[in-house]
């Protein structure tokens, strides 16, 4: 990935990834070229390029270590022809972009920092990031275009993700900019609460349908009731009709992407069934994510009963259902991971934080899953 992916977040540092926190730069403050060919991606680049490792990115060396497949791994499947050259010859050709925070969602497992609609409860509870609800990652979309448009305009893939990009102006913005430049032979690629097609006067499904590859990857982690518990704001109905509206899209893939936690580990099973019985997913069109951060929402914390119960239901599953080898092997995956450390510790933490948003929130966990199991241990 040092070799080429570009990543902007918070505050417009580029990092190695989403997820490891190694930074390389600022593009508010420096070039693209200056942070492709500077010392903290050269050194990172030299390490890699011996077989060493580096602690900060322990992510995927855990996901891995129990048969997972990490971000790393998905970006050799993504870009198996890439040849690693001279680096300032070679610009990035993998994009992920996060402008801002702006999202219309309040999921249970997010924060401030990547949600601006998290900012009134994050201040009761004392976590919000600063004093305004939405935190601009980069300071001028205009000089951004300048400083890696270069690159951009060759790129294989752009990663969409948030806060919300489908609410993001700048996402839009990005999307126009490629169509002038006649540069869309690059994948799109969503994470995406699916909830907007349409964002002032943009509507993205005529966007799309100038570049050639388009997938998304739609959070929802849940069906019904327990999918807007977790992401707050949800609406069900709203996801099943904005996947009508891309069914004659035929270069549109979507896919269901939830994030696996302490809430909906028992439900995902039932959540593959529902979406495949009702024809929002294809057999294989399910991509996990399983939750590291924070560590109280970890399907590692559940105790040792309620783990064997998971277990249980979800070998029930595959002897009844038969599902395709990627849905077992990716449902193998979360139960490898859930059983692979006993963070159980965790768990106290988990009950604070959840009576906390549920007060806030006038919402009450225990109507929609009982952890009965777990209290009487």
């Amino acid at each position: 990935m040092p070799w080429i992916h570009f990543h902007v977040g918070n505050g417009g540092v580029a990092k190695a990834c989403c997820v490891a926190n190694i930074p390389y730069g600022n593009i508010n403050k420096q070039n693209l070229e200056e942070i492709w060919n500077g010392e903290p991606i050269e050194k990172l680049r030299k390490k890699f390029a011996k077989g060493e490792k580096d602690n900060r990115c322990a992510t995927c060396y855990k996901l891995e270590a129990v048969g997972g497949k990490s971000i790393r791994q998905e970006t050799f499947e993504k870009f198996p022809n890439i040849k690693i050259e001279n680096p300032s010859d070679q610009l990035p050709v993998y994009f992920d972009i996060r402008f801002s925070n702006v999202c219309n969602f309040r999921c249970r497992t997010c924060w401030h920092g990547a949600s601006s609609k998290w900012f009134s409860d994050a201040k009761v509870l004392g976590n919000n990031i600063g004093e305004k609800a939405i935190i601009q990652n980069i300071d001028d979309f205009d000089l951004f275009l300048k400083k890696t448009g270069k690159a951009l305009l060759q790129a294989e893939e752009i990663y969409f993700a948030g806060g919300e990009p489908l609410v993001t102006e700048e996402h839009y913005l990005m999307l126009n900019w490629l169509i002038e430049n006649k540069a869309t032979q690059m994948r799109l690629r969503y994470n995406s609460n699916f909830s907007k097609l349409r964002f002032k006067n943009y509507d993205v499904l005529e966007l799309w349908k100038h570049f050639s590859e388009v997938e998304i990857l739609a959070s929802i982690d849940g069906v019904g009731e327990l999918g807007e518990y977790i992401r707050k704001e949800m609406k069900w109905e709203t996801i099943e009709k904005n996947r009508k509206a891309i069914e004659d899209l035929t270069h549109v893939k979507f896919k269901i992407a939830p994030t696996i936690s302490v809430f909906n580990i028992r439900h995902l099973p039932k959540l593959y069934q529902y979406c495949l019985a009702e024809k929002i997913i294809q057999p294989d069109d399910i991509y996990i994510n399983i939750l590291e951060r924070p560590n109280h929402y970890n399907i590692k914390i559940l105790p040792t009963a309620y783990k064997t119960m998971v277990e249980k239901e979800y070998h029930s599953f595959f002897e009844k259902e038969n599902p395709t080898l990627i849905v077992r092997s990716m449902l193998q995956e979360c139960l490898d991971y859930m059983n692979a450390e006993d963070l159980s510790n965790a768990w106290k933490k988990f009950e604070v934080e959840t009576q906390c948003l549920d007060q806030l929130r006038n919402e009450n966990l225990s109507d929609l899953l009982s952890f009965v199991e777990v209290d009487n241990i």
